[in-house]
C-alpha cells in the first residue's frame, strides 16, 4: 500500500476552492474581453534556455530545471512573461500589434512553502504588446482597478513606481553596475525593514554610506507629505533618465484622475523596484488594505527589452501586470470574505416524494434552460437528511414539489441562507425571481 499524499509546497484544490477559483476567473475573463485582451496558452515546459537568466536571482535558483526524455535541457516556466516573449516573436507573422492577450494558468517556483505560498500556482496575466505609449501603462492599472472590484473587493491600493527613476537615481549616484542588486535589495524594505535595507545594501553592494542614505532617503518620500511635489521637482534636475521617469509617472497620476478612478486605490511609491530583471518603466504592486503583511496580490510592469534574447529584429516593448489568484483567496479567506460552497448549482431540488420523480426533473430541465445551475437529489430520502446536505454543499435555494405543492398548484422556494420560505404559483415567476436574485447577489467576495 502507498500513502496517499502530496509533495511539500503542492497541493490537492477541493471543490470549495475549485468552484471559488472558477468564478474568480471567470469574473477576470470578462474584464479582460471588456477592453479587447484576448486569450493565448504556452506550454508549462520550455527548453531551459528560454527561462535561464530572465527572473531575479532567487528565481533562478528556484528553477525547476531537468533533462526530459529526449535529453532535452528543459525548465518549467516561473512566469508568463518570460514565455509571453518567445510566443510574440515566433508567432509575430500571425499578430497583429499592438497585441493585448490574457493568459490563466499554473507556474511553478521551488520557493518556500508558507502561508498563500505554493511551488504550483495559478497566475493570471494581460498584457499590452507593441506600444511604447504611456497610455497602455495606465491601462493596465484601469484593468487591475476593475479586476479587483469586479471580484467585490474594495479596500485595496496600487502602488505605482518607475524604473527609470530608480535607474536615473543609481546614474546620479554613479552606482549603476550594482543596480540589479539595489533594485532586488530596495525591493524588500516593506518585508524586511529600513535597517535591514541599509546593512544588505552595504554587505553585498560595497557602495559607500552615502549612497545608501541617499537611496533610503528618496524611496521613503511620501505622495502624503507637504513638500513632495517641491521634492519631485528637485529630483528631476539629477539627469534626464529620473526625469523622464518622474514625468511618466505624473502623467499617469493625471490620467487615472481625469478618468475617474478613486484616489484611495492608486499611490505614487518610490519602494516599489520589483525584483524581476526586465522591468524598464512603470512598475505596479497591489496590496490589501486589511492584510498588507500577504503582500502584492497583482503585481507588474513594463518591459522594453524583454524579446531581445529572441530576435535580432528589434525589441518590441510590452507591459502587463499579473493576479497571484492562489494568493487572492487564501488573502480573502484569512478576512473572512469568502463565500464558499461546494457546489456548481444554484438551486437543489428535494427528491421527497416517488410519485413526483418525473415532475421535479421536468422542473429541473426547464430551469437549466432558463439559465439556472440547478441539481436534483438523486434518491428520494427523508426531508431532513436532504436539507443536511444542501447546507454541507452550499446550495443558494432549495425548491419542494411535493404532494402539497402539487394540490395547491405551487412550488415552495426556500432561501438557505436567509430561511426565508415562499410558495411560487408559476415557472416564469420562479425563473424570475431566482434570475433577479442571482444578477444582484452574485458575488465571491461579500
Amino acid at each position: 500500500m502507498r500513502d496517499a499524499r502530496t509533495l511539500s509546497g503542492f497541493r490537492d484544490i477541493l471543490p470549495a476552492n475549485a468552484c471559488i477559483k472558477e468564478e474568480m476567473i471567470n469574473k477576470l475573463k470578462k474584464v479582460f474581453k471588456s477592453f479587447g485582451y484576448v486569450p493565448i496558452e504556452t506550454p508549462h515546459l520550455e527548453y531551459a534556455d528560454v527561462l535561464v537568466d530572465k527572473g531575479s536571482e532567487e528565481i533562478q535558483k528556484e528553477l525547476y530545471r531537468f533533462r526530459d526524455h529526449g535529453g532535452r535541457d528543459v525548465a518549467l516556466r516561473f512566469d508568463q512573461t518570460v514565455p509571453l516573449a518567445r510566443f510574440i516573436v515566433q508567432h509575430k507573422h500571425l499578430l497583429a500589434t499592438p497585441f493585448k492577450r490574457y493568459a490563466i494558468g499554473n507556474v511553478f517556483r521551488g520557493e518556500r512553502a508558507q502561508a498563500g505560498r505554493y511551488r504550483e500556482f495559478t497566475q493570471c496575466d494581460f498584457d499590452f504588446i507593441g506600444t511604447t505609449s504611456i497610455y497602455s501603462d495606465m491601462e493596465i492599472i484601469q484593468v487591475i482597478h476593475n479586476s479587483l472590484l469586479a471580484l467585490g473587493i474594495k479596500n485595496f491600493t496600487i502602488s505605482i513606481n518607475n524604473r527609470k527613476i530608480l535607474n536615473g537615481l543609481a546614474q546620479y549616484l554613479k552606482v549603476e553596475d550594482k543596480i540589479e542588486d539595489i533594485l532586488r535589495i530596495i525591493d524588500k524594505i516593506e518585508k524586511i525593514g529600513e535597517t535591514k535595507v541599509r546593512h544588505e545594501l552595504l554587505e553585498v553592494t560595497k557602495i559607500d554610506s552615502s549612497s545608501i542614505d541617499e537611496i533610503i532617503k528618496f524611496i521613503s518620500i511620501k505622495e502624503s507629505d507637504k513638500q513632495f511635489k517641491e521634492q519631485v521637482e528637485l529630483y528631476k534636475g539629477y539627469n534626464e533618465l529620473m526625469r523622464e521617469g518622474l514625468e511618466e509617472l505624473e502623467s499617469i497620476i493625471k490620467m487615472l484622475d481625469s478618468i475617474g478612478i478613486a484616489k484611495e486605490h492608486y499611490t505614487i511609491d518610490f519602494s516599489i523596484a520589483r525584483g524581476l530583471g526586465y522591468y524598464t518603466g512603470t512598475v505596479y504592486e497591489t496590496l490589501l488594505d486589511d492584510l498588507p503583511t500577504m503582500g502584492s496580490i497583482c503585481s507588474g510592469g513594463r518591459y522594453d527589452n524583454l524579446t531581445k534574447s529572441f530576435s535580432k529584429d528589434g525589441n518590441m516593448s510590452g507591459v502587463g501586470a499579473s493576479i497571484g489568484i492562489d494568493r487572492l483567496i487564501a488573502v480573502l479567506e484569512k478576512l473572512e470574505l469568502i463565500k464558499e460552497h461546494n457546489t456548481t448549482a444554484q438551486v437543489l431540488i428535494l427528491n421527497i416524494d416517488k410519485r413526483y420523480v418525473s415532475n421535479i426533473h421536468q422542473l429541473a430541465t426547464q430551469l437549466r434552460q432558463a439559465g439556472i445551475n440547478t441539481e436534483v437529489y438523486p434518491d428520494t430520502m427523508k426531508f431532513k437528511k436532504q436539507m443536511k446536505y444542501a447546507n454541507l454543499q452550499g446550495h443558494e435555494f432549495v425548491i419542494i414539489l411535493g404532494e402539497n405543492e402539487v394540490n395547491d398548484g405551487v412550488i415552495t422556494l426556500k432561501n438557505m441562507e436567509s430561511g426565508e420560505q415562499v410558495n411560487v404559483g408559476s415557472l416564469e415567476d420562479l425563473v424570475n425571481s431566482l434570475l433577479h436574485y442571482f444578477s444582484t447577489n452574485a458575488k465571491i467576495a461579500k
